[in-house]
This record gives structure tokens, sequence and C-alpha cells, in this order.
């Protein structure tokens, strides 16, 4: 299960950082999160779910966030986040969490996660 937080009504160039909670991935070993490559990712009304960003052996992001989005991870709390600078009112979105075994998932390839959280709500006014 992924439990995504942080979301809310902010203003153009504001920041904001989610949080993405993991539990019961995996009762094979006390490790499991670090295992996964986590990523974000949004969908915005009338749109397909867009790539923010992942981490797993090496962290990637989508063109769109590059330079604005970070990423971390805290393997020992089974924790995920993204500090999001420079709010952009096309920004809003719901933002996902998601999780893959497959270390090619850091590209932001939906099919390579198994495991989404339920999104928190992101909206940027102008």
């Amino acid at each position: 299960q992924l439990q995504a937080s942080g979301g809310g009504l902010v203003q153009a160039g504001d920041s904001l950082k989610l949080s993405c909670i993991a539990s019961g991935l995996s009762s094979a070993s006390a490790n499991a999160f670090s295992r996964y490559v986590m990523g974000w990712f949004r969908q915005a009304p009338g749109k397909e779910r867009e790539f923010i960003g992942a981490s797993g052996r090496s962290t990637n992001y989508g063109d769109s966030v590059k330079g604005r989005f970070s990423i971390a991870r805290d393997n020992a709390k089974n924790a995920l986040y993204l500090q999001m600078n420079s709010l952009k009112p096309e920004d809003t979105a719901v933002y996902y969490c998601a999780a893959g075994l497959d270390p090619r998932a850091v590209s932001g390839n939906t099919l390579r996660y198994n495991k989404w959280g339920q999104g928190t709500q992101v909206t940027v006014s102008s």
C-alpha cells in the first residue's frame, strides 16, 4: 500500500513537499522498500498520466519538472518525497506515487509499476 500526502492549494512560485509512505510491499525482506523503484506521476483533468521522476539505482526526472522538482527517499522510513519548487499553474494535477521492482521503471514507463497510491491533489493558483 502506498499513501501519498502533502497536497494542497498554493500560489504560483510557492513550494510544496509531497510524501509517500509504503507499507506491506513484501514480507520476504525487512529492506524490501529499498529494492523498489519509486516514482512520482501526475495527472491533470483530460490529460494522460505524466512522469515526474523516479528513484532507483539512479534518479530520473521528466523534462517538464527538471530543475524545479527533486525526489528523495528514506529507505529506513519506507518513505518517498517530492520537493516541488517554483510551482506553476500548469503543475496543477493529482500526484501519484508508484512502486515497481523492475529497474527499468526509473525511465518512467507506467507499465513497469505495479503498485500505485491513491493520489493527492495539488492546485496552483496564478
